[in-house]
């Protein structure tokens, strides 16, 4: 059984950032993800990191201003968020996809609880 935990997630000003947390547990040779869930919103991918962390992935919306990583020796994987926008406010999900590259939401294998991120304007 995989278990994900984010944390970070908090109220920053326009311009600042975060920087968010998934530590996992179980099976974690996979690739992960983080998306992002607004209110009134459907679910959507922000960016994705392969197994190895050799490959990543980023939504148009948030690239040159997100960096995932990931370190497998402590089960965890980062988003770090620096410029933020209003429009960056949302829940934000950790995602772990054992057969493909976590940047699908019918794909994702396993969610975490989600972490609030508010940005003010």
């Amino acid at each position: 059984q995989v278990q994900l935990v984010e944390s970070g997630g908090g109220l920053v000003q326009a311009g600042g950032s975060l920087r968010l947390s998934c530590a996992a547990s179980g099976r974690t040779f996979s690739a992960m993800g983080w998306f992002r869930q607004a209110p009134g919103n459907e679910r959507e991918f922000v960016a994705a990191i392969s197994w190895s962390g050799r490959s990543t992935y980023y939504a148009d919306s948030v690239k040159g201003r997100f960096t995932i990583s990931r370190d497998n020796a402590k089960n965890t994987v980062y988003l770090q968020m620096n410029s933020l926008k209003p429009e960056d406010t949302a829940v934000y999900y950790c995602a772990l996809d054992f057969a493909t590259r976590a940047t699908i939401v019918g794909q994702i294998d396993y969610w975490g609880q989600g972490t609030q991120v508010t940005v003010s304007s």
